[in-house]
């Protein structure tokens, strides 16, 4: 059984013509430059971002120092979990002034996170002592855990979350 190429027909005629094309580009390539310059090279070329994200600092956070920290006016945005702060800046649309979890920004989430609730009375007064979560049950506590694994996977830990008087 002997094959043969037929050049009588299109598909066969075209294929033919291809890479003939394509072997030609790259045994001899194109040795002209360019007749302008892109637009991104004319101040020259840098790898250096546009501007750079704020520092930081990994700091001690008591309920009245955290509460700033809400988003609003476009501010950062920190809560905490278990003594954990976030920097939650980055997740604005659900943790800010409007978002689903905004009543979160500034304050100590551990309760609303383990009970799967935004409700207002799951906050902790700022002036309160912390919250010790102990009537929480394993279910809760877990769901608590799981909270603390995403944020420490997706956010910026940047401090503790201590009592008022401990500072």
């Amino acid at each position: 059984m002997a094959l043969t190429f037929d050049l009588g027909t299109p598909v066969n005629t075209a294929l033919f013509l291809y890479i003939l094309y394509s072997v030609q580009r790259i045994i001899l390539p194109s040795t002209s430059k360019p007749s302008k310059v892109p637009h991104e090279f004319k101040s020259g070329y840098s790898w250096m971002p546009k501007t750079h994200q704020a520092t930081v600092m990994y700091k001690v956070y008591t309920p009245k120092t955290l509460q700033p920290f809400n988003g609003q006016d476009g501010g950062r945005i920190l809560l905490a979990i278990k003594g954990t702060v976030f920097d939650v800046t980055a997740g604005r649309n659900f943790y800010g002034p409007n978002g689903m979890y905004g009543n979160f920004a500034g304050r100590d989430a551990s309760r609303g996170m383990a009970k799967q609730s935004f409700d207002l009375e799951m906050l902790t007064p700022i002036d309160q002592p912390l919250d010790k979560l102990e009537d929480l049950n394993g279910m809760e506590l877990d769901n608590m855990k799981g909270w603390i694994e995403h944020f420490t996977n997706k956010y910026i830990v940047c401090g503790k979350l201590v009592e008022n008087d401990a500072i």
